[in-house]
This record gives structure tokens, sequence and C-alpha cells, in this order.
């Protein structure tokens, strides 16, 4: 066990892991933060926490990995800036002795609030430039970011362009609107409960998109009903309308969000839920068409694994008795950035090459994987509301399978053999 998390009852000043924006949150509401490389957490909600420490063995394949839970709560750095830091619970130490923390950042580092009273959120790793400026300077381009912050708010489709040097995490950190709007949202509310409450717990679970140099994400609200059992009657109302107003009603599947890489143009080109709301059916097979094409051509070596693991899930999920996912998403990922394949039997020479061309390339652009690696990762996540007569606790008991999820997900497998099909596969 990391000598950070031996108890609780230690220094916090010392023993914390800082937590970072997760900049590939392409939808959702709730904060997702990063704990580390390999490691997201985001708030503990009950019936969720339920679900990961009860569900099947054959859906964990299609889950994220559940690595446990942590304490959160607000601790000041040098600057008097509010952070949030993560630590065990108190005497907890299992949940966290498979967390790896080696790689987490000073506290200077940290997501923080400034003490504007107009704040902008800040991130980690600043330009030089920008902290060797004048404070009238970084005024003045604070007051930039927060109206740019505006702009994308309102903006549902967007594009960004990525520079070839330097870490695509680290240019996402400003420009990811999506991300950048849930954590201004939900760190604002745990910001004025602060007064009364200063600690919460928050989930980890292994962060998908850490095994790719370039992530691209498709979040997809599953299913032909959205709202739970114990939802208010106007939350139900407005659940409803969403879905007989979206594609949800008609194929049981909606856009809730998109990230993806084109380098045709070199651009990431982003699109939120609210877009996703008015895609028609066409629409909506255009998106998932446009997911798959790098702006140049269509990832056709994409089609064929991601129907096998949509078959696969859509198996496993006939098999579930009386579960029901409402309001939640599917995740597929790919690596936007394309590595030239090389069997495992290839030269010495050849693979040393291709190294020496990696090496010359910033970020790795021409980097070489063995044939066989993953190429795309199909999960479901979000489950604050799903139930099950396994739980013992809900008024509502549902018999057989989740017919509106299982018909979403038969619904993008007709589309995307459709796409293979008719790219000439």
């Amino acid at each position: 066990m990391s000598p950070a998390f031996r108890t609780m009852d230690v220094e916090p000043r010392t023993k914390g892991v800082l937590l970072e924006p997760f900049v590939h949150q392409v939808g959702g509401h709730s904060c997702v933060l990063r704990f580390n490389e390999t490691t997201l957490c985001k708030p503990l909600v009950p019936r969720e926490h339920q679900f990961y420490e009860t569900l099947p063995a054959e859906m964990r394949k299609f889950t994220p990995q559940y690595k446990g839970v942590v304490s959160v709560r607000f601790e000041e750095d040098e600057d008097r800036n509010l952070c949030l830091i993560a630590y065990p619970l108190k005497g907890d130490h299992a949940t966290v002795d498979i967390v790896d923390n080696s790689d987490c950042e000073p506290k200077s580092k940290l997501l923080r609030w400034t003490n504007k009273k107009h704040h902008v959120l800040e991130t980690e790793k600043s330009p030089k430039d920008w902290v060797r400026q004048h404070r009238k300077e970084e005024k003045m381009k604070s007051h930039k970011l927060e109206e740019e912050f505006e702009w994308l708010k309102k903006s549902e489709v967007l594009y960004y362009s990525v520079e070839k040097k330097g870490n695509i995490s680290s240019q996402l950190k400003h420009y990811n609107p999506w991300s950048m709007k849930c954590h201004q949202q939900q760190l604002q509310r745990m910001k004025e409960n602060a007064k009364h409450r200063n600690q919460y717990k928050f989930i980890l679970l292994e962060n998908l998109t850490s095994r790719y140099e370039v992530p691209c994400v498709l979040d997809l609200k599953m299913g032909t009903r959205q709202h739970g059992d114990d939802a208010s009657e106007e939350k139900a109302a407005n659940q409803i309308r969403k879905c007989q107003q979206s594609t949800s009603a008609v194929i049981g599947v909606r856009v809730c969000g998109m990230q993806v890489y084109q380098a045709g143009t070199g651009q990431l080109m982003f699109m939120n839920k609210y877009h996703g709301r008015k895609l028609s059916v066409q629409g909506f097979k255009e998106a998932l068409f446009q997911f798959f094409h790098n702006g140049r051509y269509l990832r056709r070596e994409l089609l064929g694994p991601v129907l096998k693991k949509l078959t696969e899930l859509k198996a496993v999920l006939e098999r579930q008795e009386s579960y029901r996912f409402y309001s939640s998403s599917l995740l597929v990922i790919y690596d936007g950035k394309e590595w030239p394949e090389v069997t495992l039997d290839s030269d010495a020479e050849d693979l040393e090459d291709l190294s020496e061309e990696s090496a010359d390339e910033s970020a790795g652009a021409y980097a070489y994987k063995p044939t066989g690696a993953s190429s795309v990762d199909v999960r479901m996540i979000d489950f604050a509301h799903t139930t099950c007569r396994l739980y013992g606790e809900d008024s509502v008991v549902h018999e057989g399978q989740d017919a509106g999820y299982i018909f979403g997900l038969q619904s993008l497998i007709d589309i995307v053999t459709d796409i293979s099909e008719d790219s000439g596969e």
C-alpha cells in the first residue's frame, strides 16, 4: 500500500491525492475527476455504488472496473485557493490498495477556484507565460477565458484544432466544453455547501480512455425510458418529453455527447447532448457515421469489433432478469491516432526503425503497436437509477429483460451494420 493511504489519522496536507479535471468527459451532468492516469472518481450515488458492488460477473467486461470508495474534501493551497483532495475512508484500507497514486501532481497544480467575484475555473499546467505575467494581465486573460467559456456553453457542435506537438489531454484543459461545464456546475454546488459539509464520498472507477493516445468518445443514452421509478411526477414527465422529442422513442438510443478526432483537418469535433436530442433518425445515423470517420476516410477496421461487442453485450443483457438500466449510457471509445500495424514476427530492424521514427515525432505520431492490440471499447456507465429485484428495497419490481435498452442495442447493431455494408465491407 502507498504510504499516502495507510490511515486517515495523518497530516492531511501531505497525505491526500489531488483531484484533477477529467478532460474526456463528453456527456452526463455529474462531475467526473481524474484520480490518476488509470483511475477516475465521481460523487457516490448509493444505487450506483450498490450496482458496482453486486453486478453479475458476466457484465464486468462491459462496465468500468470498480476500484472502491474515497473521501473527498476541500483544503486550501498556499495561495488560499480551495482544492479537492481524496483520502481513503477512515478505517477502510482495502478500497485503495489497488490504486496507484504515484503520478499525482503538486497541490499548486490542482483544479481550483479563484477568489474573484466572478470566478473562472483554473486547471493544472497553466502556460508558463501566463504564470509570469503581471497580475493585471492575468485578470484580463481570465476575463477573456470566462467570455470564451460562456460562448462554448452555448455552442452545441464545436471544432478545436489540435497541435501536433504536445499532449492532447493537456491541450483540452480549457477547450472540452462539456467537461468545463460539468466541473463549473458541480464544483460550485459543492463550494456553496462547504460551510455546512466538507466531506463527500466518491467512487473510484477505471479510466477507460487511458489506453488511447487521442480518445474518440461517443456517449449514447440508451433505452426508450430515462426516468427512474423514484422520479417525481414532474421529472418523469420531463424525461418522457425528452424521449418523445428525440430518437430515444423511435430507436431506443440518442446521442448524449461526442468527441472525435478528424485527421484530415487536425481538429477535434465536440457534440453535446442538446444537439443529440435534436437529431432525427437519419441525423443519428449520420452522427454515427461521422464518429467513425476521421475526415479522410471511414475507419472500417473499427466496425467489425464494435458489432462483435454490441452483439455480445446484447446477449448478456438478454440473460439479466429484472434489471432496468434507466438513464444509463453506453460509451464507444477508440483511438483517433492510427498506428501502423506491425506483426509480432517482424524483424528487429523493422521495429527499431519504427521506434526511431517515433522518437523523431512529437507525441509519437508514428509509433507502432502490435497487431491485435485493443482497437475499440464498448462499456455501460451511469447506474444511479438502475433497479433490480435483488436490491430488495424498491417499491416497483420489474420482471424479465430491459426491453428498451435491448431495443436500443439492436438499433445500434442495425445501423453499424448498414454503415459497414454501405462502405463495401
